[in-house]
């Protein structure tokens, strides 16, 4: 892909056709041939945040592992209520965001040895099972912390969502002109 009259950063960008079927953590083995030697970024792509790249990547080279994944404090969808023994509403939270969970927000940094937990037929193998629990196990990933701006597209709802923020002029994730 080229793109032509940019004045953005000079970015690889690969795309691969890894199948319709293929699980994410096939399609992350099937990108091998196109890693080479060096650090690479992977992304899920279906979520938005305004996470500062170079951050990240600098956190990623300062920690020496494996792998980095950016964590990410999301609000809670639905508010919660704290209820004594008797069902008496004792506390009332409405879409707390609680900072003591940390999720996987879906942006990574990864050394090439990450395919060393890759190396049986990984078709049929989600990425955040088996290949990011044993990187974890083995102490290889680290995860940088983002407290700014991240919202997941998973369903119609968060499409709208993020569509009326874009139309509006306030997509946070936006970062270029």
């Amino acid at each position: 892909m080229e793109v032509l009259g940019t004045k953005s950063d000079n970015f690889k960008v690969t795309l691969v056709d890894t199948g319709v079927d293929t699980k994410t953590a096939g399609r992350l083995q099937q990108v091998k041939k196109y890693i080479g030697n060096e650090d690479f970024m992977l992304t899920y792509g279906d979520g938005v945040c305004d996470v500062n790249i170079a951050e990240l990547v600098n956190f990623h080279k300062q920690h020496k592992r494996i792998a980095t994944v950016t964590a990410v404090s999301t609000a809670n969808r639905f508010g919660g209520m704290e209820l004594n023994e008797d069902c008496a509403v004792k506390e009332f939270k409405e879409k707390a965001k609680d900072e003591s969970k940390w999720i996987n927000g879906g942006f990574f940094v990864l050394k090439p040895e990450v395919f060393n937990y890759l190396e049986k037929d990984m078709t049929n193998m989600m990425w955040e099972d088996e290949p990011l629990e044993n990187i974890t196990n083995d102490n290889e990933m680290y995860a940088f912390r983002h407290t700014g701006f991240w919202k997941p597209m998973d369903a119609l709802r968060d499409k709208l969502e993020l569509e009326e923020m874009w139309k509006q002029g306030k997509a946070a994730w936006k970062k270029w002109s």
